[in-house]
């Protein structure tokens, strides 16, 4: 019954640990910022690295059906050969 106390406390002191850091980033010391990239004069800072750009996510664009349609021919949908 006494193991059951910290076994109980687990899940809450994991959710306190997993709660992150809130300070500013900055590279590890002796490291520095990647290099700019080709055609940009600066660096980027570490706040503008952590903002996923539009082609890493893309907006999705959700049509949704209300009933069952045929579909399309696709050309590219061979039969195997041999």
């Amino acid at each position: 019954m006494r193991l059951l106390a910290p076994l109980a406390l687990l899940p809450a002191l994991l959710a306190l640990v997993s709660c992150g850091q809130t300070a500013e980033l900055k590279p590890r010391a002796g490291r520095d910022l990647p290099v700019a990239p080709l055609g940009r004069g600066d660096r980027p800072k570490p706040s503008e690295l952590m903002v996923p750009t539009p082609q890493a996510s893309p907006e999705r664009s959700v049509e949704l059906r209300s009933r069952s349609e045929p579909r399309e021919d696709d050309p590219f949908d061979l039969p195997p050969q041999g």
